[in-house]
């Protein structure tokens, strides 16, 4: 199996969200599980520590989340297991408990942060000769809500967030993000402009189509869309249009791949459509067009999202636990991807962003 890196796992929102202990091997965390009925997914993890361990992942884009948008209560209600909050204050204070939990393991020799160009190369060097190595994390935010005004982005980095989406489902304090539309607010624009000033990177992910192009009209830093699909493959606003990806690689972003199913399957119905209709195969038909469109595979890489909210309810079939994304290796050599390009897409595309993109 080669290196992997995963630019979105949503560990803190498993494990202070969930109330899961990351450190048991999964058949162990499912069995924990098999009778919780609170929120779907429960008995179907596919990762925990021990798996990433198996699965090779050196480093992850590690999240915070809290939502605490304008209508967050009407929209989506307050119940067991909720990412939405009444305040931004409220939803400051969970990021910042996730941001503890983060360093914690760090301080406890589990994780390892990852804030410069200079430690994800050292890292990467480290973690290659001895697999003992802590996982390292570069840290990023979904949602940018938990910034409570754009003067706070400083504050922030300062703290070693290195990214940040600002929104992710509904309307957010700074932007409009999926099921909806519009564009940034007044505060959105001069979060953006307090990004390029202290060198924070842009996630587009969850930017509603109007949001997406007023950011590209502000902001001029490093971008990424660290979980994405394609909209001309599988319908609906929470995928990338054709035109968003060109802009995307006209700036050199990189695009992860995203393993949830309803965005590889067109028309799946949440809590209906069973796994076997798809499989791992579908998210190359993504990354192949991106790759069309750059003349190149260097913009294409994975940013899996598993346990971001669901578990093998709605992954692909042939994907059980996070180690079954290797079985990408043989299915991208068969539809004639060089073995450079597929180790850009587990490893090298991230390693090339970051190491342009962090400061130095």
């Amino acid at each position: 199996m080669r290196p992997m890196i995963d630019a979105h796992l949503d560990l803190a929102l498993n494990a202070l969200n969930y109330n899961r202990d990351l450190f048991l091997p999964v058949p162990e965390l499912r069995e924990v599980e098999k009778d919780f009925t609170d929120i779907k997914g429960r008995g179907k993890n596919t990762l925990t520590f021990p798996e990433l361990k198996r699965c090779r992942v050196g480093v992850c884009v590690a999240t915070l989340l809290a939502r605490s948008g304008p209508d967050a209560a009407q929209r989506w209600g307050f119940k067991r297991g909720d990412i939405d909050y009444a305040t931004q204050q409220i939803a400051y204070s969970h990021a910042f408990g996730s941001l503890g939990y983060y360093r914690l393991l760090e301080a406890q020799g589990h994780l390892k942060f990852i804030t410069t160009r200079g430690e994800l190369t050292a890292h990467w060097e480290k973690w290659l000769a001895d697999p003992n190595t802590p996982l390292g994390i570069i840290l990023s935010m979904e949602g940018a809500d938990p910034i409570v005004t754009p003067e706070q982005v400083e504050h922030w980095f300062s703290l070693g967030l290195r990214a940040v989406g600002p929104a992710h489902y509904g309307r957010g304090q700074y932007a409009y993000g999926t099921a909806v539309d519009g564009p940034l607010s007044e505060g959105g624009v001069k979060l953006l402009k307090e990004f390029m000033r202290v060198g924070m990177i842009l996630d587009v992910t969850h930017l509603s189509d109007e949001s997406f192009w007023h950011a590209m009209s502000v902001y001029d830093g490093p971008m990424l869309a660290s979980h994405h699909n394609l909209r001309s493959l599988v319908p609906g606003d929470r995928q990338l249009t054709d035109e968003q990806v060109k802009e995307l690689i006209k700036r050199g972003a990189v695009i992860g791949s995203a393993f949830d199913a309803w965005m590889m399957y067109p028309n799946w119905i949440r809590g209906k459509t069973q796994p076997e209709v798809v499989g791992l195969e579908a998210i190359i038909d993504h990354m192949d067009r991106v790759c069309q469109f750059a003349g190149n595979a260097k913009h294409v890489a994975l940013g899996t999202d598993l346990d971001g909210g669901f578990g093998t309810e709605q992954t692909p079939r042939d994907l059980d636990t996070i180690t079954d994304v290797h079985k990408l290796e043989e299915m991208l050599s068969r539809r004639g991807y060089s073995p450079a390009d597929i180790d850009g897409i587990f490893y090298g595309n991230w390693l090339r962003f970051f190491g342009e993109a962090l400061p130095k």
